[in-house]
């Protein structure tokens, strides 16, 4: 029923976007970790990525949620062994091409195409796939809202999704997504450059079970000249600590963890040094989960996936308080 409601909002606009400049690239490579995982082994995942792909305004989480939605779509299609490809490139739509393909813009864009070797659909289904609660699964084996809301947040990124498909031959997704003015790519650029905080060379250990989301966390605090100690989990952050403890500055500490977890590792921590700096990152809000950890000595919190700005700012905001 979560997940229904969370779907109906999704579709409704009713979910906030959080658009940021993005790199379409990452958001395939980070939802390919995860579908190692739990797509079935006799399907292969190829990847077919630009080298230089422009940069579009999107927000991440959603267009994962895009990438996840046809994934698993795809999984459902193909019913023994088969490929799943992803690709992406840099693409320019002219004028003729809009005028055959309503709802399109001309300009560049970024191409995300999706497809399976599986089933395929036939003319008729696959002219319905986008309607609100249509689907071609079993009773009781989906809501018919995963692709009304792709399609929902495509358009609400002023993009473009088609759909090729053919039965036996499998099915094609094509998404177009506009790149980001120069201009307005320069002006955020220049706005980052203004608000950035300076960075330190204090060390700071970072605790996430997500590999990806430690190479990011690691990536943004090394540039602005941290020492940075990577843990994948609460047990090897606490004994990264013991052994370090004399100059270790501060921990970032992911709030959901398997084993442990985030709020026993804080507990653990503040029985070895009630007076250790520790921030907890979590894709939670600051008033869910996170709100009790908060109270237990922990001294700030930063979204997930990391914000560069709102993530630097915490860190020096938290190093510089007495």
């Amino acid at each position: 029923a979560s997940e229904l409601t969370l779907q109906l909002l999704t579709f409704s606009r009713k979910v906030e976007s959080k658009l940021r400049p993005v790199n379409l690239n990452h958001q395939v490579e980070h939802i390919h970790k995860l579908l190692k995982r739990t797509i079935p082994k006799m399907i292969d995942i190829e990847l077919h990525l630009e080298e230089k792909l422009k940069i579009i305004n999107a927000d991440p989480a959603q267009i994962e949620q895009v990438l996840m939605n046809l994934a698993v779509n795809a999984r459902d299609a193909i019913h023994e062994e088969g490929k799943l490809i992803i690709e992406t490139e840099n693409v320019t739509l002219d004028e003729e091409y809009c005028k055959t393909h309503l709802g399109t813009r001309p300009g560049e864009h970024v191409l995300l195409i999706v497809s399976d070797t599986g089933a395929g659909m036939d003319r008729e289904t696959a002219d319905h796939i986008f309607e609100p609660f249509f689907t071609t699964k079993g009773m009781g084996k989906g809501t018919g809202l995963g692709l009304s809301m792709v399609y929902g947040i495509i358009n609400s990124h002023g993009g473009y999704i088609s759909c090729y498909s053919e039965p036996g031959e499998g099915t094609t997704f094509k998404i177009y997504l506009p790149v980001i003015d120069a201009e307005i790519k320069e002006e955020i650029l220049e706005q980052k450059e203004e608000i950035i905080p300076a960075g330190g060379s204090e060390a700071i250990i970072l605790v996430d079970d997500e590999e990806f989301i430690l190479e990011l966390g690691e990536e943004i605090l090394s540039k602005f000249g941290y020492r940075v100690y990577t843990a994948p989990d609460a047990e090897s952050a606490l004994k990264i600590y013991q052994e370090m403890k004399n100059s270790i500055s501060l921990i970032i500490l992911d709030l959901i963890m398997p084993g442990m977890g985030g709020r026993r590792c804080l507990e653990e921590l503040m029985k070895m040094n009630p007076s250790l700096k520790v921030i907890i990152a979590s894709g939670f809000s600051v008033n869910g989960p996170a709100k009790e950890i908060l109270q237990s000595g922990a001294k700030g919190f930063i979204d997930k996936p990391y914000d560069v700005k709102q993530m630097l700012n915490m860190v020096r905001e938290v190093l510089d308080k007495n």
